[in-house]
């Protein structure tokens, strides 16, 4: 939503431009707190007063487009991007707690990042050169998956000749045409549904498709079976490691699919990024990883359901660009960005990361 001609309440102007002015990365309105700016993990106040239920709704109200209007007042949260002149562009997140308005305005960038400024401890710039294949980003929500995969875009969209089809709701990054022709589906906007917008995606002779979310059945369906036919499909899943993403894909079916559609990721999966973002030395945020690049060894265990193994896969490919999220701590670490006991908490293997932390040169606590 373009506002440069919108009224919208002064307020909300103001909140925003102290997002910006901090370099904040979300807008929180809650009833009874101050609107609340979040950077580098701390909140700061963007105003003196404590907020009302109808102060968060005039603020708020002018951004709704009427096709989210109905489901927002029928007690449905929704999701919206918005662009404010001189601030940029948001996602906000309307919700209801306590049966009263809130929000959640997330702060994106003006530009699509590349790859190698998001801080990662290891090279992932593998993941912008994959030809074919499913690939998972995977991770919590506010781990930053939204942004690795538009950089993963711009990287395609700067050096390939491609057909990139993202599906997003909202659409937040927005990708000017580069050696590759992007175009961008919103949910809502330009198709009803994921799945409705993925098989007309597919009818239009795409490269690469983009799933901003794979969320049901056939959306899941139609992503894994695309992969297996040449294109390649980006998609984020909420999943908190490489197993998990695994599993959250095809838990997603009844049991008695999960066999076949397990044999049909270990065919299809080129790669999972599994990422977190925690609070750094210097007080920035900092993105903890583990990825896989797909071997014979990964899609055999993902066949027979043994997902424990997947992280001795990750160990066994670092030739092909895979690692371990401990190996990420540990680089962090040693570089300074992250505090060892930070890390010993965020760790999957504890006694993993104390071994690659021995010795003088990792005494960093």
């Amino acid at each position: 939503m373009d506002l440069a001609a919108k009224s919208l309440a002064d307020p909300l102007r103001a909140w925003l431009a102290r997002v910006r002015e901090l370099d904040g990365s979300d807008l929180l309105l809650v009833t009874g707190r101050p609107p609340m700016v979040r950077a580098q993990g701390v909140l700061h106040p963007a105003a003196d007063d404590d907020l009302t239920p109808d102060d968060i709704v005039r603020a708020t109200g002018p951004l709704v487009p009427p096709r989210l209007q109905a489901s927002f007042d029928a007690g449905e949260a929704i999701d919206l991007a918005f662009s404010m002149p001189q601030l940029g562009r948001f996602r906000m997140n309307l919700h209801f707690e306590r049966g009263r308005v809130a929000a959640a305005i997330r702060s994106l960038p003006t530009k699509v990042p590349r790859l190698h400024t998001l801080g990662f401890s290891h090279d992932v710039s593998l993941l912008g050169r994959l030809q074919r294949g499913l690939l998972l980003v995977c991770g919590p929500t506010g781990s930053g998956k939204t942004t690795t995969v538009a950089a993963i875009v711009a990287e395609l969209n700067a050096n390939q000749d491609r057909h990139i089809v993202t599906i997003e709701d909202p659409v937040e990054y927005e990708h000017a045409h580069g050696r590759s022709v992007v175009e961008q589906v919103e949910i809502g906007v330009d198709a009803p549904s994921f799945p409705v917008a993925l098989r007309s995606a597919l009818r239009q002779a795409p490269d690469v498709i983009v799933i901003g979310e794979m969320r049901d059945i056939e959306s899941i369906r139609i992503a894994v079976t695309a992969a297996e036919t040449g294109h390649l499909i980006i998609a984020t899943v909420h999943a908190p490691d490489v197993g998990g993403a695994v599993s959250r894909v095809a838990d997603a079916f009844p049991s008695e699919r999960q066999n076949t559609v397990r044999q049909e990721l270990a065919m299809g999966l080129a790669a999972i990024l599994s990422q977190s973002l925690l609070p750094g030395s210097d007080g920035r945020l900092v993105p903890a990883a583990e990825l896989l690049v797909l071997s014979y060894g990964a899609r055999q265990h993902i066949r027979k359901n043994a997902l424990q193994n997947l992280h001795q896969e990750m160990t066994s490919t670092r030739k092909l660009g895979s690692f371990t999220l401990e190996e990420s701590l540990a680089a962090h670490v040693r570089a300074g960005r992250l505090d060892r006991a930070t890390a010993s908490l965020r760790a999957s293997h504890p006694d993993e990361l104390d071994l690659l932390l021995a010795g003088p040169s990792s005494s960093r606590a």
